[in-house]
């Protein structure tokens, strides 16, 4: 089997750069925030090894890839257009969508949008929700939960930046990456999220220094601003999918959702998961709940790695 190999392609008027590996019908893994392709290196090798050919990129405004100034350069329309762009880039009418975090936003939107060009999707962490006719939705969020929620904090231009700045950014990854907490991410009183979340004495055993280190030095490289651009166009993003209000998801589905994972339990989230109207969205759905936080494929690599296998292999091979 050959190793993973990495090249810049050229999708939707910027560069991506994309970790790849093996033959077979294309999967694609997208990865969220704070991350890089390098989020899924064990599933890379995995599904590589059992037939797939994977490819991995940095999302635009991550790693390697291209990073766009303006918030206006992140709806979902520019990051579904990318993967769009990197299925044609592969001569595939089809492939497999893998998304985590804001990569799973991606996958609900690229199902959405365009579901003939997508043969099956895989979700972590955070479910589709219908939007609301009624209320932007970083707006409806920040009425909800004020300005100490991380997601109003990372509303304003540089406002998050600064406050990241004043750690080295192996903290700031450790801050994110290694979060135990199962209530939602909200900073006390006049304190910045940043400040808020605990720095680990001793590391979890899923991950080590080295891993980490990864993390820190492309985003030395890269900076903060791309990957909070995501948040600062949820807006935007509400005004745009005004013509898909109430649509469903109708391409074959499989949720996975870490127990602990930030507000599974506190927000109603693990009920609107396992109720109806989350299966009336979705109706082609099977949910898989796992006994880990956030960022579960890395913690729970083997599990996730081997449940993704599971619904790749219900797809006859062409």
């Amino acid at each position: 089997m050959h190793e993973v190999s990495h090249q810049r392609v050229k999708t939707n008027g910027i560069w991506l750069h994309i970790a790849e590996q093996g033959t077979g019908p294309l999967v694609l893994l997208l990865h969220g925030f704070p991350e890089i392709w390098y989020s899924w290196r064990h599933q890379v090798s995995f599904l590589a090894n059992h037939g797939y050919h994977v490819v991995a990129p940095d999302l635009r405004g991550y790693g390697d890839s291209d990073s766009p100034v303006s918030p206006t350069s992140y709806t979902v329309m520019h990051l579904v257009g990318d993967i769009i762009g990197l299925i044609d880039h592969f001569g595939e009418q089809q492939a497999f969508i893998v998304g985590h975090d804001w990569g799973a936003v991606i996958g609900w939107h690229l199902a959405l949008f365009r579901p003939e060009r997508v043969k099956g999707l895989i979700n972590l962490s955070v479910p589709y929700y219908s939007r609301n006719p009624n209320a932007k939705f970083a707006e409806s969020l920040i009425r909800t939960y004020g300005d100490r929620f991380y997601i109003s904090q990372f509303q304003e231009p540089g406002r998050a930046e600064r406050a990241f700045a004043r750690y080295d950014y192996l903290t700031v990854i450790k801050k994110f990456l290694l979060i135990t907490q199962t209530d939602n991410l909200i900073a006390p009183p006049g304190m910045e999220i940043i400040d808020y979340l605990r720095t680990l004495s001793r590391l979890p055993p899923w991950i080590t220094e080295e891993e980490l280190q990864v993390y820190a030095d492309k985003f030395q490289e890269s900076g903060f601003t791309g990957a909070l651009n995501y948040y600062r166009a949820m807006d935007l993003n509400w005004e745009l999918t005004a013509p898909w209000q109430g649509s469903k998801i109708t391409v074959p589905v499989k949720f996975m959702v870490g127990k602990n994972d930030l507000g599974f339990e506190v927000s109603g989230v693990r009920q609107y998961v396992e109720g109806n109207i989350f299966r009336s969205l979705v109706p082609n759905l099977e949910i898989v709940i796992l006994d880990g936080h956030h960022f579960l494929q890395q913690e729970k690599h083997q599990e996730v790695s081997e449940e993704i296998l599971l619904f790749l292999r219900k797809f006859p091979a062409e």
